[in-house]
């Protein structure tokens, strides 16, 4: 139903085969015949393959996909080129800007981050339109689980980034001591001024990705898609 283009899908092969994926699938089968789903089918897996197992050193746990049209195109936070920010994006800009001075973008498509490796994953990767969290507890926390898992096997060290109280349940399946773990409040409107702004994680998660040897990430995102420092 959804289709893996690098070696995420020999290593998430044996999820496939569960019980639970395959209860999954047939669950979305029926809502996308019935509902309108948001990523479409074919964006579903858009995380896992813009950013390989092998090139993800930064990892971004969102909860699920935006729940308006045009909007969700499965990365977490980001949303389609031409497509009006929404509060949190405008919030994660506004982070950037206090870290490192870029102007905020009118482009809400953080492509460019997950082609850096920075794994942009919803802990859910499908939604009803209209309906956040309509696809909790169906089975995608299973799999989103795993891939945790299997990036906390990493010997090259990983960035996990966890903002809000819904990303940090996931906090427990990072146990690798070469990883480094960031966590603060969700930037939604709601708690960005609770400990989100001036968090420092994108020059943080710089920091120690170029202390283990491994090239810094490029966090601006220019109208053009273009990074300019």
């Amino acid at each position: 139903m959804f289709n893996l283009i690098n070696d995420w899908k020999e290593i998430l092969e044996g999820e496939f085969e569960k019980e639970y994926y395959i209860s999954l699938i047939q669950k979305l089968q029926e809502e996308y015949d019935k509902y309108e789903i948001y990523p479409p089918k074919k964006d579903v897996f858009n995380a896992l393959n813009l950013s390989s197992y092998k090139d993800t050193k930064v990892v971004i746990i969102g909860q699920d996909p935006y729940h308006e049209p045009n909007q969700a195109h499965g990365l977490a936070f980001s949303v389609r080129r031409g497509t009006k920010l929404p509060p949190s994006l405008i919030n994660i800009y506004k982070e950037l800007k206090n870290e490192f001075g870029y102007e905020i973008s009118d482009s809400g498509d953080l492509t460019p981050w997950a082609k850096q490796g920075v794994l942009l994953l919803n802990n859910v990767l499908t939604v009803r339109r209209g309906i956040a969290d309509s696809h909790k507890k169906i089975g995608w926390e299973l799999l989103t689980n795993r891939i945790i898992e299997v990036l906390n096997e990493k010997d090259s060290p990983v960035v996990f980034i966890f903002w809000g109280n819904n990303a940090k349940k996931k906090m427990e399946l990072v146990t690798n001591p070469k990883h480094l773990i960031l966590h603060s409040p969700h930037p939604s409107p709601l708690s960005c001024h609770h400990g989100f702004f001036n968090n420092n994680h994108f020059i943080k998660a710089n920091e120690f990705l170029k202390a283990n040897g491994e090239e810094e990430i490029c966090w601006k995102i220019p109208t053009n898609n273009i990074c300019l420092f």
